[in-house]
């Protein structure tokens, strides 16, 4: 089975072009302020567009209210919504009805103890990101180049489609899909070569090591 391959962050068509030619299957844009990655709505726009049918465009957004998510949806073409704050279950579950769109849910582990918070989501959202949580210290709730202990989902099996993120790199994506059994995994820092900068060599090397 072929691994499903999610560059987050881009910001240039040239990022767009490489996902595109490595073979990935989601690429993703980020509208959080803090974030180095960071679009505007005409950039995302034109980005969107750029995108190759049959890859999925998804929007990772950050505690976003309505006003904020009806100015995405209506300006961006998008695929998913990606929800990466502390929305709550019932949060994701008026957000799909809302806008009709499928909805990922990031959910950040550092230990045993926020397994349980996955089962919680899985029933309302359509995928779930397994993340590394971020430290209580951390500016961005995701992107931080951090992993956690693979093993705390080692032979886990969920119905909810799930996708695997937090410090994945080239070097130790194919470790990560041995140990968890993912599918599907997620990178954004782990293809830069600084911070919101994507590199096409490791975009292309990254997916050839998940798959």
């Amino acid at each position: 089975m072929t691994t499903r391959v999610k560059i987050c962050g881009l910001g240039r068509p040239a990022d767009v072009t490489a996902c595109a030619a490595a073979g990935a299957a989601y690429v993703g844009f980020v509208f959080f302020e803090k974030s180095p990655r960071h679009l505007t709505l005409d950039a995302a726009r034109d980005l969107a567009l750029s995108v190759p049918l049959g890859l999925a465009k998804v929007a990772l957004t950050v505690n976003a209210d309505d006003a904020a998510l009806d100015a995405l949806v209506d300006q961006v073409p998008l695929d998913m919504l990606q929800l990466h704050g502390s929305e709550s279950p019932d949060r994701v579950v008026e957000i799909r009805d809302r806008f009709g769109l499928p909805v990922m849910k990031a959910v950040g582990v550092a230990d045993e103890g926020d397994l349980a918070a996955l089962d919680d989501y899985m029933r309302v959202a359509d995928q779930i990101l397994v993340d590394a949580k971020p430290p209580k210290d951390a500016a961005l709730p995701g992107g931080n180049g951090l992993a956690f202990d693979w093993r705390l989902i080692a032979g886990r099996r969920w119905p909810t489609p799930w996708m695997l993120a937090g410090g994945l790199t080239p070097d130790n994506v194919a470790e990560a899909i041995r140990l968890t059994g993912a599918t599907q995994v997620d990178v954004s820092s782990g293809v830069e070569n600084a911070p919101g900068v994507k590199d096409a060599d490791l975009i292309a090397a990254f997916v050839a090591a998940a798959q």
